[in-house]
């Protein structure tokens, strides 16, 4: 009979293995099964895929959302796969049994692991990935860490998120940098005409630009690589919010030829909630001033952005199942999945009188989110009406020239949930 401290060392050992491993949750609950059905559909294309529910049936089993509620406001926060869950709750009953010794001896040691495995995903070099909980930590971090000077310009939109464009006016306030917003009517499928709209802004003072790479409000797909070659033509440096496109869209941080990037892992790839990324461009990180204390705050090292006191170490030691989960899917079938997925609902309503879209069903210019209106009814009523009458969670957008429902599905959401909102959608609209 094993001794109790010996069964105790064992079960804690291979806790620890976690999401690193071959004994991680997810090759535990999934491996097996995942490699079967992906097997079974090798030979079609990303779009043929995505089209085929006895594949996705498996992967919408891994979610425990409710089913009295279809959720569709997955573009502001996503839930955790169960084996995401599962490592959360694992690793902070192991917290809990001694804080202070597994928490900052142990735990602790597995960020450097997680922040390999997310610059593995993100194509980028460990040392350029900092590991925080959210986006709006991460690129406030950018902004108020930039060594702007009184008179420096930053280009931004009107469509940016509001924490972006509050920090801008913070430092504009503080600092009497010159924050210029362009405005842009969305949709648009037309890559020049936004990069010409930037450039048009530029003047000797420039020193930023800011672009969010998928427009919350409507998720318009921006051209950042595009933005961001123009603007290096010019000394410019540039700043993407990757929010809502990091775990979405099949790419890589470099493909976006940016400076700055930050995202939020708690959407599309479905991490724990509270958890967040930032990438800043090797031979930029000295320059940028960390947002909390730093013992050394001009240091090259990234890890300077992280020096947070107390942190969720469950949650971070999450991220590692939820990249696992990820990759069991693909990121180009998972991409092409939601993208189908929208246009499946947005080309059934987009005929029915009174109802418009907000957004581009061209893959190449959007992808999860659609925004939706029905004249008549305004954003808040019609949300409120999906989810009174119908058990439909969305959310209502009034945002400066934009006004409409945002309605973003993801990868557990099912053909019938997305019919119930199409027939909603019909009979709102014949009432109105």
């Amino acid at each position: 009979m094993i001794p109790s401290d010996r069964r105790t060392f064992l079960r804690q050992a291979a806790t620890l293995a976690g999401a690193f491993s071959a004994n991680s949750l997810f090759h535990q609950a999934h491996a097996a099964d995942w490699r079967a059905a992906s097997r079974a559909v090798d030979h079609l294309g990303p779009a043929e895929v995505a089209q085929n529910e006895d594949f996705w049936s498996l992967i919408q089993r891994s979610y425990s959302v409710n089913p009295d509620i279809v959720n569709l406001n997955n573009g502001g926060v996503s839930p955790a796969p169960i084996v995401v869950q599962q490592a959360v709750e694992r690793y902070n009953q192991l917290s809990n049994e001694g804080p202070s010794y597994y928490m900052w001896q142990i735990l602790d040691q597995g960020r450097e692991p997680l922040r390999q495995k997310l610059a593995r995903l993100a194509g980028a070099e460990a040392g350029e990935i900092a590991i925080n909980r959210n986006s709006t930590e991460a690129l406030n971090t950018i902004i108020f860490g930039l060594p702007l000077k009184a008179g420096d310009e930053v280009i931004g939109t009107r469509q940016d998120y509001p924490h972006m464009i509050e920090a801008y006016r913070q430092r504009a306030e503080r600092d009497d940098i010159v924050y210029k917003q362009i405005s842009f009517d969305f949709p648009i499928e037309d890559d020049d005409v936004i990069v010409k709209a930037y450039e048009q802004a530029i003047t000797p003072r420039t020193r930023i630009i800011h672009v969010t790479h998928m427009i919350n409000w409507v998720g318009q797909t921006m051209p950042v690589a595009k933005i961001a070659d123009m603007a290096h033509s010019y000394n410019i440096e540039v700043i993407a919010d990757g929010a809502h496109s990091f775990g979405l869209l099949d790419f890589k941080i470099p493909d976006l030829h940016c400076d700055y990037f930050g995202t939020s892992l708690h959407k599309f790839l479905s991490a724990p909630i509270g958890t967040g990324m930032m990438w800043v461009k090797a031979g930029k990180i000295e320059k940028i001033w960390p947002l909390t204390c730093a013992s050394q705050p001009h240091s090259a090292d990234i890890r300077k952005f992280e020096d947070l006191g107390t942190r969720s170490f469950p949650l971070e030691q999450g991220i590692g199942e939820a990249i696992n989960f990820h990759e069991g899917i693909g990121s180009k079938r998972k991409e092409q999945r939601i993208g189908y997925l929208k246009n499946y609902w947005a080309t059934r309503v987009q005929s029915i009188p009174k109802v418009k879209l907000h957004t581009s069903l061209n893959l190449n210019y959007s992808c999860a989110i659609c925004g939706v209106s029905v004249d008549g009814i305004a954003p808040a009523q019609l949300s409120a009406a999906l989810f009174d009458q119908y058990k439909i969670h969305t959310v209502g957008i009034v945002w400066e020239n934009i006004s409409c429902v945002r309605v973003t599905p993801h990868v557990y959401t099912t053909l019938p949930d997305l019919d119930k909102l199409v027939g909603a959608i019909g009979e709102l609209a014949a009432k109105a």
